[in-house]
Order: C-alpha cells, then structure tokens, then sequence
C-alpha cells in the first residue's frame, strides 16, 4: 500500500488516531487534522514523523482549512487515495423538545456539511480518478437514541450521504461508512464513565469497543479485500444491537 495517501479527520486522539495508526502500518502515508495543533503534532511524531505522517490544525467546517489541507498533502506526498470523515461534534444532550436549535445547526455544519465538504476537496486533490472513503457513522443514526438525538439525527444523515456518494462517484471512487456503538475514548465518556462494567452489561461480547475495533474495520474497506463493496455501513457494536439498545 506504499502509493497510498490519506487524509483522516479528527483524529489526534482515539478512534481516529487509530485508523491513522493502522494506516502507516499498512505503508499509508497519512495526514491528520483537528482543532489542537500541539496534540496534533505529537500525534503525527507518535506516528513516525514526517516521512509518514503530517498533522494540520483547524476547524473542520472551515472551508479554508480544508482547501489548506488537501494543498498540503498534495504538496508533500501527492494525489490523495483514501478519506476517512471522523470529525463529529454533539455539544448538545436531552430531548429534542428543548434542543437548542444554535447547537442543532453546528452539528449539522460539522457533523454533515463538513463531512461532505471534505469530500469536495479530496476528490479535488486526485481521489476522483480511485480511491476510497469511509465516513464515521454511530448506531445512534440506525436507531433511536435517547440523549444524543440530535447528534443521531446527524449520523443517520451521513449513512444517507454515504449511499449518495456511493452511486454518484463509481466506478472510480467506493465509499462506505462505520457505525461504531460506545467505544472507549474521551468523546463518549460521558456515555460510560464510573459505570463501564454496567453499561458493558448491555453488549453480547460483554466489552465495550476500543478503538483499534473500528481501525480494523476501516482499513479493511479501504483495502483491495473490499474492492467489490461500496455503499454499505457497517456496524461495529459488540451485539449491542440484536438486544434492541443502542448505548
């Protein structure tokens, strides 16, 4: 996998540095973004440093960092082969009766526009002539989710966009999607934290996720093993959902 290049999005900690990670594993070489440009830096040098790796700070609804971004890449290691969207906010829990609507709108512009809006870019930086893209979905965008609505509303909004793009960019371009229950990182701590061995009660396989399960996943759609699929989520969550949960 020596020629190939890819971008992973938010992704200086947890599940996306897993993916990187997993990447430069496979003889990507990768570039990773998020808001922290310090823990963005330790990132892409815990990685291997920069024959491999580059990490650009910014915020991902902000068309000029992306265009910053993919400009970057093509300068250092070329035309971008590989995608993957993990940028995803939810500043917002409780019921979508008194959901602040400021909050629904800043989701939908990272959660989705982003997502879609890094796609632009990349296609723009070589993927439009073969590659592939792997959006971070949840099982809160398969089923209802009680406290993180909203932010589900969004995910299921990328499942949708997944199946678009799947149609709009073939043959050249697959894109599939991950829809991750709890995995154990900072972001969904709120969702486990003094309470793990309860909430991991709940999961058939009586573990909560980490983030090298979705990682294996990812790099597996991104990789020749999946060249005959596109437009499919998969859902990474232990069992959880035969029980009928969804957290």
């Amino acid at each position: 996998m020596a020629d190939q290049v890819a971008i992973v999005t938010g992704a200086s900690r947890g599940i996306g540095f897993a993916i990187a990670q997993r990447f430069v594993a496979e003889g990507y070489r990768v570039a990773i973004t998020g808001r922290n440009a310090e823990a963005l830096d330790q990132a892409a040098k815990d990685l291997g440093g920069p024959e491999v790796a580059i990490g650009i700070a910014g915020k991902g609804d902000d068309a000029d960092h992306r265009a910053v971004v993919i400009d970057t890449v093509l300068g250092r290691f070329g035309p971008i082969t590989t995608l993957v969207n993990n940028i995803g906010i939810n500043p917002a829990y409780g019921p979508l009766g008194s959901l602040d609507l400021g909050a629904a709108r800043k989701m939908i512009d990272v959660n989705v526009l982003g997502t879609l809006g890094w796609v632009q870019e990349a296609l723009r930086g070589g993927l439009a002539e073969g590659g592939s893209i792997v959006n971070i979905s949840s099982v809160s965008g398969v089923r209802p989710a009680p406290g993180i609505a909203f932010y589900g509303v969004t995910k299921a909004a990328l499942i949708h966009l997944t199946e678009e793009l799947a149609v709009e960019l073939a043959p050249k371009v697959r894109v599939n999607a991950v829809a991750p229950a709890v995995v154990k990182t900072k972001f969904a701590t709120a969702l486990y934290e003094g309470r793990e061995a309860e909430v991991s009660a709940a999961y058939p396989l009586q573990r909560l996720g980490v983030p090298e399960d979705v990682a294996g996943t990812v790099a597996f759609l991104c990789g020749p093993d999946a060249a005959w699929i596109t437009g499919q989520t998969v859902v990474i969550d232990g069992g959880l959902l035969l029980t009928g949960a969804v957290q």
